[in-house]
C-alpha cells in the first residue's frame, strides 16, 4: 500500500446524490475527492429508475423526503434550464380506478397540501379521459409539475461543475476499510492502486452499500447503522407508439407507487417498477413477470395488447425497512447523531433520491459547515 495521503473531505459513491454533494461542497471551497467502486459515474440506483422529477405528493408531512424533495424540484428545474440539461414538466396523472380508489385519491390530495404541492387538480374520470383517450379511470389527480428528466445528462453537468471547482472524481476505488483516529478518519481503498486515505470530513453516500461501508469503519456505532433491504424493480418498455403523453400512475401501493407508466424524453413508453425484494444486487429482468405487469396495466389502460411488452431493466433500492414493514424516511446524520466527529452516514436514498439531489447536497453541507 501507498503512503497515506491526507485530503480535506471524501465522498464515497458517485451517483447522482454522491456528485451532488461533492459539487456543492467544492463551489464552497472545500478540497473534494469522490471515492466510485464502480468504472463509471452512477452505474447503480442512480441510473436505474424511472428519470422522474417528483413533485413531494406522497411522502409524510415534516419528513426529510417530503422538504429535501419540494426544495429539489425547484432546484432541478432551475438547474436543467440553467445549465441547458434535458428534461420535460410533462405533467402526470395519479388514477382512480375504483370507488374505493376514489377516497384513497383525496387522501392522497390532503397529504400534498400539507406538503406544500399547490398545483394539484382534481379530475373526474371523463376529464381525465379527454386528456389521455386511452385511460380508464373513475377520477384523477393532475400534477402538472412532475417531469422527466436525461438523469446521465444531469449527472455528466454535476461532475463537470464538481470538476470545474476542484474535486477529483476516482473511479474503481472500493472503500475496504477504515478506522476512526484523533487526525480524522482513515480509509483503505482498494482497486488498481490499493492506498491508504486521512479524511478531515467524510461523506458516506454508498448508496446499496452505505450501510456496509459504514460497518467497515472501526470507530462508528454499529447501533447508528440501520439495516438495509434490496428493493428490485423491474421495468418493461411497450413496443411501438405510446397513446399517452402524460405520465400515469395507479394509486400507491405498499413499499412503491405502482407499475407506472412513464415516458422518456425520447416519447418511448416504460412501465414498472414492480416490488421484488432480494438479497443481493442482480439486474436480470425475468420475462415471466410479464403477465403481472399486464394484470397491473389494464387496470387503467384495458387496450393494451398482449405481446407488446418487453423486458427493459432493472433497478434496486436500498430500503431501510423489511418486507411488510412502514415506509422509512431518509436517514442523513452528522455527528450529532453519532458522535464521529467529521462524518455523515446518508442511508435509505431512494426515490425521491433524483429530484432531492440538489436540496440533499445543501443539507449535507450544512451538516459540515463547521468542519
Amino acid at each position: 500500500m501507498n503512503r497515506m495521503e491526507r485530503v480535506d473531505c471524501i465522498v464515497i459513491g458517485a451517483g447522482v446524490v454522491g456528485i451532488s454533494i461533492a459539487r456543492r461542497l467544492a463551489l464552497a471551497g472545500r478540497e473534494v475527492v469522490v471515492l466510485e467502486a464502480e468504472d463509471a459515474i452512477g452505474t447503480h440506483t442512480s441510473s436505474r429508475n424511472s428519470e422522474v422529477i417528483h413533485a413531494g405528493i406522497y411522502y409524510p408531512s415534516g419528513s426529510l423526503k417530503a422538504r429535501l424533495c419540494m426544495q429539489g424540484l425547484q432546484a432541478i428545474y432551475r438547474y436543467c434550464a440553467e445549465r441547458e440539461v434535458a428534461h420535460r414538466r410533462c405533467g402526470k396523472l395519479i388514477v382512480a380506478t375504483s370507488e374505493p380508489q376514489r377516497r384513497r385519491l383525496e387522501a392522497i390530495r390532503a397529504q400534498a397540501e400539507a406538503n406544500g404541492v399547490a398545483d394539484l387538480q382534481v379530475l373526474a374520470g371523463v376529464e381525465a379521459k379527454a386528456m389521455e383517450p386511452e385511460l380508464a379511470c373513475v377520477a384523477a389527480l393532475l400534477s402538472p409539475s412532475t417531469g422527466i428528466i436525461d438523469s446521465h445528462g444531469y449527472m455528466l453537468s454535476l461532475q463537470g461543475d464538481a470538476e470545474n471547482r476542484g474535486a477529483v472524481i476516482v473511479l474503481r476505488s472500493p472503500v475496504m476499510s477504515g478506522r476512526v483516529t484523533a487526525k480524522g478518519i482513515e480509509l483503505d481503498i482498494g482497486g488498481p492502486a490499493p492506498s491508504r486515505i486521512l479524511a478531515r470530513s467524510l461523506v458516506n453516500s454508498g448508496g446499496l452499500h452505505a450501510q456496509r461501508v459504514a460497518a467497515s469503519i472501526a470507530g462508528v456505532p454499529a447501533a447508528r447503522i440501520p439495516p438495509c433491504h434490496y428493493a428490485k424493480g423491474n421495468y418493461y418498455t411497450l413496443a411501438g407508439r405510446s397513446p399517452f403523453s402524460r405520465l400515469i400512475y395507479p394509486v400507491p401501493e405498499p413499499a412503491g407507487l405502482g407499475v407506472h407508466l412513464t415516458l422518456d424524453l425520447a416519447g418511448q413508453t416504460r412501465f414498472g417498477p414492480d416490488v421484488e425484494w432480494v438479497e443481493s444486487i442482480d439486474y436480470r429482468v425475468d420475462p415471466d413477470r410479464a403477465e403481472d405487469f399486464y394484470r397491473a396495466i389494464r387496470t387503467y389502460w384495458p387496450d393494451i395488447k398482449e405481446g407488446s411488452l418487453q423486458p427493459a431493466y432493472s433497478g434496486i433500492r436500498p430500503k431501510i425497512q423489511a418486507i411488510g414493514g412502514a415506509a422509512r424516511d431518509f436517514v442523513i446524520e452528522g455527528p450529532r447523531h453519532h458522535g464521529v466527529d467529521g462524518l455523515v452516514n446518508l442511508f435509505g436514498i431512494e426515490s425521491p433520491g433524483l429530484t432531492a439531489s440538489l436540496a440533499i447536497a445543501d443539507y449535507v453541507h450544512l451538516v459540515l459547515k463547521d468542519r
